[in-house]
Formats: C-alpha cells, sequence, structure tokens
C-alpha cells in the first residue's frame, strides 16, 4: 500500500512538471510569437511585457511576481499540496517560459494554426497538471476555488469565462482586432481540451439490454467483464408480457467485449447504448467533494 502511495505522488509530480513545460512550450513557440494570448498570468505578463517593451521585463518573471499573492491565498482555502503543487507548477512553467525562448527556434507558423494548436498544448499541459490536483498558479487558482463553489462547472469552461477579458484586452493592446479572435480561438479550443484531459478518463458507457436470455447474458457480464447488473421489471407493449430489462455500467474498453458477450448468447437481443459522464461507485471512481 505504501509502494503504491509512493507511485502515485510520483506521478502526480511528474505530471505537474511535465504538464507545465507543455503548457510553456505552446505558449512560446505558437502563441506569443504571433501576439495571440493564451489567457491566465501568463497572458497578462505577455501584455504588460508588449506595453512596456523593457529589457528586465520577461513573461516567465512577470508571472512569479504576480503569483506570489495568489499562491499564499490559494494555500489558506485548499490546502497544503495544493499549495506545494502549484508552486511547483508555477516554477516550472517560469523558468520554461524564459528557457524555450531562448534555446527553442521559433517557426514561422499561420496564425489561424498558431492559435489551434497553440490552445490544444496549453490545454494538454493545464489538463495535465489540473489531473495531478495542481494548477500552474495564478488564475488556475482562482478557477480551482471558483470550482469548489460552482461544482457543477467544468473547470475548462470556469477558465474560458475568466480569459475572455484577457483575450479583449489582447486587441486592444496589439490595437488589431484579429489578435482578440485569434486569442479567443486558442481559449475556446484549451478549455475543450482541458475539459477532455481531466474528465475525459471518467466517461463510460451504460447500457440496457433486452433479451429473453438475460439470466445468462447478466451471468456473462458478471463473470467476463466483471460488472454488477441490475434487473429492471419490464413489459412489452405488443404482447405486454413481463420481462426484465438489464441495465450495467461499462468502461469505454470493456464495449466491444459487452456487445460480443450479449450478441454470442443472443443474436436477437436489444441493446440500448448510452454515454455516461461519470459513473461513481464499485469498480469505478469514488465520489470526492474537493475533485474537479
Amino acid at each position: 500500500m505504501m509502494k503504491q502511495a509512493t507511485r502515485f505522488h510520483i506521478r502526480n509530480w511528474l505530471m505537474i512538471v511535465l504538464g507545465s513545460a507543455i503548457f510553456a512550450l505552446g505558449f512560446d513557440v505558437f502563441l506569443e510569437p504571433c501576439g495571440i494570448n493564451g489567457g491566465g498570468v501568463s497572458g497578462i505578463a505577455m501584455l504588460v511585457v508588449y506595453v512596456t517593451n523593457s529589457k528586465f521585463l520577461t513573461v516567465g518573471l512577470l508571472s512569479a511576481m504576480i503569483n506570489i499573492p495568489l499562491f499564499f491565498f490559494g494555500y489558506k482555502n485548499i490546502g497544503k499540496y495544493f499549495f506545494f503543487g502549484s508552486f511547483a507548477g508555477m516554477a516550472t512553467s517560469s523558468l520554461c517560459f524564459d528557457l524555450f525562448a531562448k534555446i527553442i527556434p521559433i517557426p514561422t507558423v499561420e496564425p489561424l494554426m498558431a492559435a489551434i494548436f497553440g490552445g490544444a498544448m496549453i490545454g494538454v499541459g493545464l489538463g495535465a497538471v489540473f489531473l495531478a490536483g495542481a494548477s500552474t498558479g495564478g488564475v488556475d487558482i482562482v478557477a480551482r476555488l471558483l470550482k469548489l463553489k460552482f461544482r457543477n462547472f467544468p473547470i475548462g469552461k470556469i477558465i474560458l469565462v475568466m480569459d475572455v477579458i484577457t483575450a479583449t484586452a489582447t486587441g486592444i493592446v496589439y490595437a488589431d482586432f484579429n489578435n482578440m479572435l485569434y486569442s479567443v480561438v486558442t481559449l475556446v479550443v484549451s478549455s475543450v481540451v482541458i475539459d477532455k484531459v481531466v474528465y475525459g478518463s471518467e466517461f463510460a458507457k451504460v447500457a440496457m439490454i433486452i433479451s429473453e436470455k438475460y439470466e445468462q447474458i447478466a451471468l456473462a457480464i458478471d463473470t467476463q467483464i466483471g460488472r454488477g447488473v441490475t434487473l429492471l421489471n419490464a413489459k412489452g407493449f405488443y404482447k405486454r408480457a413481463e420481462k426484465y430489462a438489464l441495465l450495467t455500467a461499462v468502461k469505454r474498453q470493456q464495449l466491444a467485449q459487452l456487445k460480443d458477450a450479449v450478441i454470442s448468447i443472443d443474436p436477437d437481443a436489444f441493446i440500448i447504448l448510452q454515454d455516461a459522464h461519470q459513473v461513481l461507485g464499485d469498480g469505478f471512481k469514488r465520489y470526492d467533494r474537493n475533485e474537479l
């Protein structure tokens, strides 16, 4: 059990560092060269650096400076792990902002492609950090706190709403409406990708199966797939015959196995499949009030 916990913590820390690096790479390679804003503290820092044109200020340095008060606020309201994990995310991303800008050749990319690919990389990076229970600081901390209050809203959508203001400011600062539109594209793409990374692994399939051979099918689902089955009382409309419908939830990778098991027993079985955004309980994830 202790070794498993250690592996879990190591995995989380690696996700925080790698996710923060991917986030910074997408910003440096695709967004900043095209004047496209990815939102958050790094987006605010990009605008300040552009306006001041200072030789001393960098996006990484200014991001770290803005983050300090937000970190203490996050520690007070969320806890020690989130504080230290987010500090590691902030430190890694701030360092990588300046490091990648110096060592990586910047390719010439059409702005729309830069907005899409930059947004996707930011989404993957931030999603990995969120999945590890941390953030990269700044707006991410505020979004995480708001998520605890508004628990029905996906975290990617919360960040999107907050970053629209930054995107609007980008068009004003660069005096180009296109910069604002490209920034909005980036924010929408990153929001969708964040939610896919954070919530994608929780998607499952719910199956309702109607068959005269329900006993054999239920046994096969239980023994071959290892999933629970619920018997529902049902009545056919045409013959008014009493029967049972089977209800079960499976992970996406088990879907083909489920269909094979059912059809092999009863080729005429009636199967209804639906997406389940989240399944809680035995064999699936346990409920946690503080989850994303």
